[in-house]
């Protein structure tokens, strides 16, 4: 009947948790189906909109030269849906370019070392009768460079969840700019980061791709496409030219956006665009093959300070476009499309910079390149952005009341209404086949709302063709009708991308709340199965005058609650490390009043205490990547011992310190193997690792800067002994597996079996942990063993030696609290936070040649 119970429980706690984790996983991990349907050029006969060559004929009178594009067809394919703009594009991405490394200082309220660092984009952007121009470029979190180069050339909004590819990007299964080009006879050349390859592995007629994961290396990405950018630029093989450098994003990993040398690099992209201007301008005369080439110069995501980004805080998803024609400048678009943000600077010269969304960057490029438009994009072709490319259907200068100048306003708005007809519809037709397609689609409701204000535009356009079919030659303006049919496509565009956001982007915080209160029902069903199988062990009640088991119980669940409700705290991914500290540390205050209270085990409560508080200090170091150049190091590195950062006293301790702890693991390890207790294979496992301990310790000693080994072991110490780690390591935990069910072992005392068994798997683990985690490894690893000892034997303190009594509960609560808040405050104390830049990317390098 018991044993029924039992299990009668158990699953239903299983149920229960399940049940929570869907619901909240639901309104947490958004996904988005992605469907694979691709779109064509012989698809816009579809729509309600022109066709180019009817476009063409509409604009005939001013456009005359064009009617002999129709009779090739290699030239009508290349129409496709829009007429194209432009002949060439080139694409230099800067990863992780704040929009404060490109806009003037004087757009922001102080002035920071790393602003007007690129004064060459500057100088262009308001140089007068330039065409160049600088964007606030937003993009729509994660800002993940795969998540954003995904979609920058989809034109749709990745999810959360896709991060989970940043590590090993799968090819691009969803139609995207890229494929437009290929399928539409454009060459596309690719050179730097190695993720277009992975996303695009079969588009390029030519790649050059470099690793992107070391981001400690600062200059391979860049020089490899500084290599294969200059002779690029003079060939005729590619229409399409996409460059994409790191050194920005891996220079703010490492040392942070104020360091030199996050400047050091922004002054070389300087001096590297001043020469790609010069080459293209010097080829952009009539018959150059930089006739009709534009320009962009892009970041990907911005970052933070930290140079952290992920998120979608305003230093991550604000980037920037510096776009430039070659052509005539365009002067004016309509004012209700001009997005500008001016300031003045000190010489009261007036800067202006606009802004687009990163969702409307694939749309609009297919636009200016004359390609069909991605399947499941959703943005909208930025009016800024087009003219700029397309000048030639734009305004000149000839005054405000001139009539032709009236006349080639009409001709360039009329021109972008059909752009955004085409733009709108397919949207609406996405919008229906992922309705149609996918389970999670959006709600009757939202797709009625959309489709009445898609209707609506579609009304007010087919109006407006009338008059444009046969508009007589009275001429009666037809701008503001165009104006109301941009304003009609704008809003059916904006509404849809909202929804968008609101369905792929946004936590649902109902379900996600739904889900973590059904996860805390099973957990107190666990805690009142605990308590009742545990009410049969009390052989009567705990004497009134000693009442510490159920102070240490209550105690215990105050602190777990406490860390429980620290989770809805908006910055707890970044103070996660500190709120555990300080936890831990309150525990063991707790302890040391008991051990002063009983006079019993005070040295361990205080080397507990004094572990926590050397603990707390690493996390501060953790938390500041431990760079030389980081804020926390340049104030308080030498607060405890007076001397700098670069003096030789710290250069020793820090590499003397990490061997010195790896001797006194290994010692404690030898101690362990010399007791009669630790026979057959379980001793020949401990002592695999201490050989790994001696290998280890000569590895990092090839590394050093003191040392005069490092010379002659530079080859040896840094690729083949971490491998032999690891073989060592793989051997022990095969070595432990035979033993446990082939070998036939001695009888034991069970108490000591069960800890030589223990020692042995966690020192089996431990020296490939301690190599993959840096020179701090083996400092972590002594703190675990010292933690875990005075944990040990405090909790012993708290044993009952009063005869017939008998703990409610078969286990200390508040020891097991202190287990689990010293391993979390390990794991920050490594360097470790739950941000992508806390991650060890450097531990994936570590045995590389």
């Amino acid at each position: 009947m018991e044993g029924r119970r039992r299990r009668w429980c158990y699953w239903v706690v299983t149920v229960v948790h399940v049940v929570g984790i869907l619901i909240f996983t639901r309104g947490f991990l958004l996904t988005r189906t992605e469907l694979p349907y691709y779109s064509h050029c012989s698809d816009v006969s579809q729509s309600p909109c022109f066709s180019p060559t009817n476009n063409d004929s509409l604009s005939s009178s001013s456009s005359s030269s064009d009617s002999s594009i129709n009779s090739s067809n290699i030239n009508q394919d290349q129409h496709c849906w829009t007429k194209p703009a432009v002949d060439r594009l080139v694409i230099i991405v800067l990863d992780a370019l704040r929009f404060d490394f490109v806009a003037p200082s004087t757009f922001f309220p102080e002035k920071k070392p790393w602003m007007d660092k690129l004064p060459v984009l500057q100088r262009l952007a308001f140089k007068q009768g330039s065409s160049a121009r600088i964007f606030k470029a937003i993009a729509d979190p994660p800002t993940t460079s795969l998540q954003r180069l995904k979609g920058l050339t989809t034109g749709g909004l990745p999810t959360f969840i896709d991060v989970g590819n940043s590590f090993g990007a799968p090819a691009i299964v969803e139609d995207n700019f890229i494929h437009q080009l290929v399928i539409n006879g454009k060459r596309v050349v690719m050179m730097g980061d190695d993720t277009w390859v992975q996303l695009f592995p079969h588009h390029f007629n030519k790649s050059y791709p470099y690793p992107s994961f070391n981001v400690k290396d600062l200059h391979t990405v860049d020089n490899g496409c500084i290599d294969h950018l200059f002779p690029s630029l003079y060939q005729e093989d590619w229409d399409v030219l996409i460059a994409h450098f790191l050194g920005v994003d891996h220079a703010g990993h490492i040392f942070g956006v104020d360091s030199v040398q996050m400047i050091e690099k922004l002054e070389q992209y300087n001096l590297l665009l001043e020469k790609v201007i010069k080459v293209l301008e010097s080829q952009s005369g009539p018959g150059g093959i930089h006739e009709n080439t534009l320009l962009i110069v892009m970041g990907d995501h911005g970052q933070t300070l930290n140079g952290d980004h992920g998120g979608g805080s305003a230093e991550e998803v604000e980037t920037s476009i510096f776009a430039m024609s070659f052509k005539q400048p365009p002067v004016s678009i309509p004012p209700e499309l001009d997005t500008s943000s001016c300031e003045q600077d000190l010489d009261g010269r007036k800067m202006c910079t606009s802004s687009i969304q990163q969702l409307d960057f694939a749309v609009t490029v297919s636009a200016l390149l004359g390609v069909s438009f991605p399947f499941g994009s959703i943005g909208r072709v930025n009016p800024e952005l087009y003219a700029l490319g397309a000048s030639k259907w734009n305004l000149e200068d000839t005054g405000a009341g001139d009539c032709k100048n009236q006349a080639k306003l009409q001709e360039w708005v009329q021109n972008y209404v059909n752009v955004l007809c085409i733009n709108a519809w397919q949207v609406k037709r996405y919008i229906d086949v992922y309705s149609a397609s996918s389970m999670i689609g959006f709600s009757s409701e939202d797709l009625l709302h959309i489709s009445d204000i898609y209707n609506q535009a579609e009304g007010n356009w087919s109006n407006t063709k009338n008059f444009l079919l046969y508009e007589n030659e009275q001429g009666h303006s037809l701008l503001p009708a165009l104006r109301r049919q941009i304003d009609a496509y704008s809003n059916f565009l904006s509404n849809v991308s909202e929804l968008a956001r609101s369905k792929w982007t946004e936590f649902n915080l109902r379900m996600m709340g739904i889900g973590l209160a059904i996860m805390l029902m099973s957990v107190f069903i666990i805690f009142l199965a605990i308590w009742q199988s545990n009410r049969p062990q009390i052989a009567f009640p705990l004497p009134s005058g000693d009442s510490r088991i159920s102070f240490d119980v209550i105690f215990a669940f105050f602190i777990v609650a406490i860390r429980a409700c620290s989770l809805f705290s908006n910055s707890y991914i970044l103070e996660e490390g500190k709120v555990a500290i300080f936890l831990l540390a309150t525990t063991g205050i707790v302890k040391l009043q008991c051990s002063i209270m009983k006079k019993k085990m005070l040295p361990e409560a205080v080397v507990f205490l004094l572990l926590v508080s050397v603990l707390r200090f690493t996390i501060e170091i953790g938390l500041s990547k431990q760079a030389a150049t980081s804020l926390f190091l340049n104030v308080s590195s030498s607060w405890m011992l007076r001397f700098a950062p670069d003096h030789p006293l710290w250069t020793y301790m820090s590499e003397s310190g990490p061997i010195l702890a790896l001797i006194l693991l290994a010692w404690l390890l030898y101690r362990t193997i010399s007791s009669i207790y630790c026979q057959g294979i379980w001793k020949y496992v401990i002592m695999g690792t201490i050989s790994s301990y001696i290998l280890i310790a000569v590895h990092w000693g090839s590394e050093s800067s003191i040392s005069s080994v490092s010379s002659l072991l530079q080859g040896v110490g840094r690729s083949y002994i971490p491998r032999m780690v690891y073989t060592v390591g793989l051997g022990q935990l095969f070595l432990m597996a035979f033993g446990q069910l082939f070998s036939k072992e001695k009888a034991l005392d069970e108490k000591w079996s069960l800890i030589m068994k223990t020692t042995a798997m966690l020192s089996a683990w431990s020296s490939t942990i301690i190599i993959l985690s840096g020179q701090q490894g083996s400092l972590i690893a002594l703190a675990s063993v010292i933690g875990g000892y005075c944990i040990l034997r405090l909790d012993s303190m708290e044993e009952d030696a009063i005869s017939g009594t008998v703990r409610k509960l078969n286990f200390n609560p508040l020891a097991v609290t202190q287990w689990n808040l010293l391993a979390v405050c390990l794991f920050f104390a490594t360097g470790h936070w739950c941000a992508f830049d806390g991650l060890r990317y450097g531990a994936a390098f570590v045995g590389c040649i």
